[in-house]
């Protein structure tokens, strides 16, 4: 899961006592490990695959400057953070569980108002060096200071990290109900302090960092390539969290700046695995020598993970996307079952929920659990969040969405606008109803455009423009923009992230993920009850009533997903005959 927003701090109460504290060799979000303290390797890996061989791959984007991931200047490299071990590592066939890495046992009481790691005696940093605890206070305050505006939320709330034995560090969390923080402090990716000395952190630089995982960077050509090698000593390589993983002795990574040409290069095996965005390629773009012969394999691997939100997103704080009642009327202009049909081959879902494809997706109407959450927001949620279950308009395909435009307009005259005479544009007070969709993928004009042609019968003037990554990064960073076409990944264990995503002060905070700009207490009140759910069933019953809110504030036109990953591969490659909830893990596979 992507990394939330942590919110971490200090209990003004009583400590717990001593039996109250759980220690262990890994921590569950809510329930019971899967893996006992004598583990000795995931179920979804082959504990006795050979290492060896080379997997190369791609990145499509401009070009890097940068191995520091962590920070706002400069581009980084794909991969470079995973040079990084980190103190816990979550399996992939569990909601959300973390087992140690640098750390051989976790600490923390009931109430979880604190936690404690105790590292490893045998962690090594690349040049032989021990990972110490003033390594993981150095990362942690470093981080805070000087690294991307999202840590200093990330870690905002922690009011203490100290050393409290050789090997021991300590968290001290802020006062309230939050379970999640000690699996997020878990997911501190250490640095090496000895490393770091001398060097601004806050510069982009393509100089060789040092690191502690499998593998270490082996070489590159800035903007065009990247090459991983994996660490033969590895310190960690018989640990039952890394068994039967990293198995390639040589991860590649060749920079595209164009997915078209990334794609021939596939075809003439310039690289070695693809995993496939375009429904069209995958329906017609894989009838080639290669595949014919058995050289090509194109697999489907079906997962149970949340969908997410992708979907074309308002940015709010523009006057025009103000009101939920114009937002609500531009879906109608949206039509998923024409495109499903005519650009898609029918291959996907529309999407309806912010936790689609799970037990998170909000169904029906509110049951008896949702409704003690909302109840108490009646008066500041839309009141359809009590009384419908929400659909996306729908259509029959032909591509006549008469209808829907008619709803459109009835939606459009309540919030003031209407069809200027002289121009046959929509205006209100002489103000004309135009905005830009901004991309970074030329593949999603051919989805875009028929968007803004529907639009147009409307009397909206939607302009598309496509910009490179940096530019688009940028612009996305400062909330320069008016629709983008949003993406939310969600996990089965959604928490102190939905701050990042829907939170009044992430709305105010340039580099959050709260693109659309939700300021709203209630939404805000229903995150802060997700993170403060004290079992799973409470978990799923307040995801599903923040889910509603988010739904019926019409913040996103949603577009669509799949519940399976679409991946070909040169017939090169063994992988284990599991594939656990969480999809297909590459780090699993071996060479032939």
């Amino acid at each position: 899961m992507r990394s939330p927003i942590l919110l971490v701090a200090l209990l003004v109460a009583a400590p717990a006592a001593a039996d109250d504290v759980h220690r262990g060799h890994g921590i569950a979000m809510h329930g019971d490990l899967k893996y006992g303290p004598d583990f000795k390797h995931f179920d979804y890996v082959n504990p006795k695959a050979p290492k060896g061989g080379e997997i190369r791959r791609t990145a499509v984007a401009r070009d890097f400057d940068s191995f520091n991931p962590f920070i706002v200047r400069g581009d980084s490299a794909a991969g470079s953070a995973s040079i990084y071990d980190t103190l816990m590592t979550a399996s992939a066939d569990e909601p959300f569980s973390e087992y140690g890495l640098l750390a051989e046992s976790i600490e923390t009481p009931a109430d979880r108002s604190w936690v404690a790691f105790t590292l490893r005696k045998e962690a090594r940093w690349h040049d032989g060096t021990p990972v110490t605890v003033e390594d993981v206070l150095w990362t942690f305050e470093t981080l805070r200071t000087k690294g991307a505006p999202f840590y200093r939320s990330y870690y905002g709330s922690v009011t203490k990290a100290e050393k409290t034995a050789e090997r021991t560090v300590r968290f001290t969390f802020q006062p309230g109900t939050n379970r999640e923080l000690p699996l997020i402090l878990g997911q501190l990716a250490v640095l090496p302090k000895h490393f770091w000395e001398g060097r601004d952190f806050e510069k982009p630089s393509l100089e060789i960092p040092l690191g502690s995982g499998p593998y270490r960077i082996d070489g590159f050509d800035a903007g065009r390539r990247v090459v991983y090698r994996r660490v033969p000593d590895y310190w960690g390589k018989d640990l039952p969290v890394r068994l039967g993983r990293d198995n390639f002795d040589v991860l590649t990574l060749d920079y595209y700046r164009d997915p078209t040409v990334e794609f021939e290069a596939f075809k003439t095996g310039n690289f070695d695995l693809r995993v496939e965005s375009s429904a069209k390629d995958w329906a017609t773009g894989y009838d080639f020598p290669a595949v014919r012969e058995g050289k090509v394999r194109k697999e489907e691997f079906a997962h149970d993970r949340p969908a997410g939100m992708q979907s074309f997103a308002f940015n709010t704080r523009r006057e025009i996307f103000s009101d939920a009642r114009v937002r609500r009327a531009l879906a109608y202009a949206f039509d998923f079952e024409w495109s499903n049909k005519n650009l898609f081959y029918d291959q996907y879902t529309r999407t309806r929920s912010y936790f689609d494809n799970s037990e998170l997706a909000a169904t029906g109407l509110p049951g008896p659990a949702e409704l003690a959450v909302l109840e108490p927001l009646r008066d500041q949620l839309p009141p359809e969040v009590f009384t419908k279950e929400y659909q996306p308009p729908r259509t029959d395909g032909s591509g006549n969405i008469r209808a829907g435009l008619g709803e459109a307009v009835k939606l459009l005259r309540e919030a003031g606008w209407a069809v200027d005479a002289k121009t046959k544009k929509l205006a209100r007070e002489g103000n004309p109803f135009q905005f830009e969709v901004l991309l970074n993928n030329p593949l999603f004009e051919r989805v875009v455009l028929p968007f803004t042609k529907n639009l147009e019968r409307l009397g909206v003037d939607a302009k598309v423009r496509t910009v490179d990554t940096a530019q688009y990064t940028k612009r996305l960073e400062e909330f320069d923009f008016d629709v983008i076409i949003g993406g939310w990944g969600q996990s089965l264990s959604p928490g102190n992230e939905q701050r990042d995503f829907w939170g009044s002060a992430a709305a105010k905070e340039n580099g959050s993920m709260n693109w659309i700009g939700v300021s709203d207490p209630a939404i805000d009140s229903l995150i802060e009850s997700v993170i403060a759910a004290p079992d799973r069933p409470a978990l799923v019953a307040r995801v599903r009533a923040l889910d509603r809110a988010l739904q019926w504030n019409h913040f996103v036109i949603p577009q669509w997903h799949l519940d399976y990953d679409r991946i070909a591969y040169w017939d090169k490659f063994a992988r284990p005959e599991v594939v656990p909830r969480q999809g297909v893990q590459l780090d699993t596979w071996w060479a032939k």
